[in-house]
């Protein structure tokens, strides 16, 4: 567990602009309120404001509330993950930029971290981002927002990319194609010296990506249950249900893909209606946002929505604060 210290108190305001294929540098300029704020819509802008400690959080867990001596209604306690890593080689120094892992087992391997110094003072999120085929570590700018991740790594938060093992082959990643779990060791590698030398908040521990980092990011969903809370994957999904690491928790997934075009190799739009039917299965919440532009990341709300939906989806949510409809403010293309 983390060291006993405050969770950065945060808030991303989200300027909702047009989505589009775009470019990275068409990110909207969002404002940072370093104090507690409220989720919520406002005309022309959303804002995500995570709580101050984890026991503050407003979504309902997995646990239901119980009742008092006294007859009054107390909430429950927030469900933290029971299935942290610990390290098994010696953690680097964890700074902004390229840092070299060395976890038992495989071969030392590469990850492109984005964090503060408000990182080793507040416990905020990590979100860990898996890239496409062909591509790099610097697409989670892209698919995260360029200022939604300055924001967060500001106020504690942390960004973390692997760098693929050439050794995986035609895909960047082991289980695209595979069963092994050499990105997720790494991953779980990368949490594990992120809570021993700065602190995370445990309850907010979550995975994206684009492509084949989109099945991986499903994967990892999965096979990394014990600590994920929320997903979301760009044109992914799964084509067999993976190993489920713990069933307990719920997981919640915010699923993108481009519609009856979104093919290359397989049709990216039959695998994640395959991956939300398999989050259901299993009593979590997950639901589509087809935005209907085939092969792609959306830009602009796209990533307001994503932000708002990590906010809402700590560990262990159910039943989700979605169940009834989508806040105000999320993608059009998106629908329960």
């Amino acid at each position: 567990m983390p060291r006993c210290r405050p969770v950065a108190a945060w808030t991303v305001t989200v300027f909702i602009a047009c989505g589009g294929t775009g470019s990275p540098g068409d990110t909207a300029s969002p404002t940072v309120d370093t104090g507690a704020g409220t989720s919520g819509a406002e005309t022309g802008s959303t804002t995500a404001a995570p709580p101050t400690s984890s026991a503050d959080a407003t979504t309902t867990s997995s646990t239901d509330a119980g009742t008092s001596t006294s007859g009054t209604t107390t909430e429950a306690e927030p469900v933290l993950p029971a299935m942290l890593p610990k390290p098994t080689g010696t953690c680097p120094a964890l700074t902004d930029g390229d840092v070299m892992f060395a976890p038992a087992g495989i071969e030392p391997r590469a990850v492109r971290m984005w964090l503060s110094d408000a990182a080793a003072t507040m416990d905020g999120p990590l979100v860990f981002y898996w890239h496409g085929t062909g591509s790099q570590p610097m697409e989670a700018t892209y698919g995260l927002g360029e200022a939604y991740v300055e924001q967060v790594v500001a106020q504690g938060g942390i960004i973390a990319a692997p760098y693929h093992d050439p050794a995986a082959g035609d895909f960047p990643w082991w289980l695209v194609l595979g069963s092994r779990e050499d990105d997720l060791i790494l991953a779980d590698e990368v949490l594990a010296c992120a809570i021993e030398q700065l602190g995370v908040d445990v309850r907010r521990i979550h995975a994206a990506g684009m492509s084949a980092g989109g099945l991986q990011t499903a994967q990892m969903s999965f096979r990394r249950s014990g600590y994920i809370a929320s997903v979301v994957p760009y044109s992914g999904g799964i084509l067999v249900t993976p190993p489920d690491q713990d069933p307990s928790n719920p997981l919640a997934a915010m699923i993108f893909h481009g519609g009856v075009g979104d093919k290359v190799v397989i049709s990216f739009k039959d695998a994640s209606e395959t991956y939300k039917a398999a989050i259901e299965a299993r009593g979590g919440f997950a639901f589509i946002c087809d935005h209907g532009m085939n092969h792609s990341i959306p830009q602009g709300d796209a990533q307001a929505g994503v932000w708002n939906f990590f906010h809402d989806h700590p560990f262990g949510t159910k039943p989700s604060p979605y169940q009834d409809g989508l806040p105000a403010g999320f993608p059009g293309y998106c629908a329960l």
